[in-house]
């Protein structure tokens, strides 16, 4: 296993996700204080999302043209320009002009993050050569975890350290100076990946003869579905899957703790990044946690265990919502922030069962399209739960919010029912394959 490349990899993702953490807190928080109302404050991260989705589609392509390298660095200097530009908005602008520019600079974000995601992903496939280990769980699953688990951790300081620089030094320095630490690091990282990432893997010049015919055909749907039936059933799932976590945790949950429990700036910010980091940390144990939850049995395949997590998930999040609708009223805020402690760790460890199933369902050919294709699917959930967030709760408050999301989940768990082993997956296999620098 390529040891430096697999740790510069994850230094540039884990830069580049405190400054995504902190940019969301920041965007959220400020705009909120200057009178903002939830409708609106889900729109300013709607083109966030939308460029995310265009971004996972064609980044694969260009992964495999210009290499994983080249994305990957692409991607932390967009989000230096997004941060500097963002750092630009005033208050004396008019409505109008400010959630223009709030979503231009957001998309550009998200166009950053998601080609920085795609290339660090597609890259561990290449480095981490698959095996099982003495208990009999995936050695590429550990170390998913571990790459997921810690970078949601660091969003988590990223939520904190936007809450914070905001009461402390104000929007516009917090901005630039979060955009000079990732441009730091994006040195530093771009100067010790010159040659730690392999080639991406390419079919032999049989097999590309082979198919050159349908070749018009295939080019027309590589920015769409994968040609493997596994990976296009699980990146359904994940667009209810993650749906469902930001119909209620993007817009919902800050605005309820801020009206109806009276929290601070300082205080949502804190916890929120209290609940991402310790998602993070429980996403990259989440294969300790597997063989010690596995009623028993250590053989039990990745894809059985995320269906029974699926239906945990539901339970939890109608439980939450049955007590905000029949509850008492002095219950709902401790209900709410112990209810997502719980929904946090059920999640992340559905989360990372899935990060490791797309690395497991995806040939090492096709490997950084079904990637980029699955976090399409990614980004488009989070577009319709951000959409779907400020509305529920203007109709119906958080206890909406949270029964739209159990829905999501009962969707995500029928498609992903059928889900082949991942233990016949083509990971498990070595590919006959020649390498290519493209």
């Amino acid at each position: 296993m390529n040891l430096r490349g697999y740790a510069l990899v994850t230094i540039a993702y884990w830069a580049l996700t405190i400054t995504d953490g902190a940019m969301r807190m920041l965007v959220l928080l400020h705009f909120h204080a200057l009178g903002y109302g939830p409708v609106t404050l889900g729109f300013l991260f709607v083109v966030y999302e939308a460029c995310g989705i265009a971004t996972n589609l064609l980044g694969g392509r260009l992964g495999r043209r210009y290499g994983l390298n080249r994305t990957l660095h692409l991607g932390l200097w967009l989000q230096v320009f997004a941060l500097f530009a963002l750092s630009m908005t005033e208050p004396a602008w008019a409505a109008p002009l400010s959630i223009a520019w709030v979503m231009g600079c957001q998309g550009l974000s998200g166009i950053a993050k998601d080609l920085t995601k795609m290339s660090s992903k597609s890259a561990v496939k290449l480095i981490v050569k698959e095996e099982r280990d003495g208990s009999h769980r995936s050695v590429l699953l550990r170390l998913v975890a571990l790459l997921t688990g810690s970078k949601n951790a660091l969003k988590g300081c990223g939520f904190f350290v936007g809450g914070a620089l905001l009461a402390w030094i104000g929007f516009a320095p917090a901005l630039l100076g979060l955009a000079g630490m990732l441009a730091a690091v994006s040195i530093v990282t771009l100067l010790g990946l010159g040659t730690a990432l392999p080639p991406l893997k390419t079919r032999p010049k049989a097999a590309t003869s082979a198919t050159s015919a349908t070749s018009a055909t295939s080019a027309t749907s590589a920015t769409s579905w994968s040609r493997s039936p596994a990976v296009n059933r699980l990146s359904v799932a994940r667009v209810f899957l993650f749906g469902a976590r930001d119909l209620w945790f993007v817009v919902g949950l800050p605005i309820f703790l801020a009206e109806e429990a009276g929290w601070t700036v300082e205080g949502i910010g804190t916890f929120m990044a209290i609940w991402v980091i310790g998602y993070g940390l429980v996403q990259a144990a989440a294969p300790w946690l597997q063989s010690r939850l596995s009623m028993g049995d250590r053989d039990t395949d990745e894809t059985v265990l995320a269906r029974r997590w699926m239906i945990i998930l539901i339970l939890i999040t109608l439980g939450i919502a049955s007590v905000l609708l029949f509850g008492d009223d002095h219950l709902a805020v401790p209900v709410v922030v112990v209810g997502l402690l719980v929904f946090g760790v059920a999640f992340a460890v559905e989360s990372s069962l899935h990060s490791y199933l797309i690395l497991a369902f995806a040939s090492a050919e096709d490997v950084a399209h079904d990637v980029g294709f699955y976090y399409a699917a990614n980004a488009t959930g989070r577009l319709f739960g951000t959409l779907l967030s400020g509305v529920c709760f203007l109709l119906g408050g958080l206890s909406t919010c949270l029964l739209v999301s159990a829905g999501f989940l009962l969707v995500s768990t029928l498609v992903s029912w059928k889900l082949p082993s991942s233990r016949e997956s083509p990971v498990l296999e070595t590919p006959k394959t020649t390498t290519t620098e493209g």
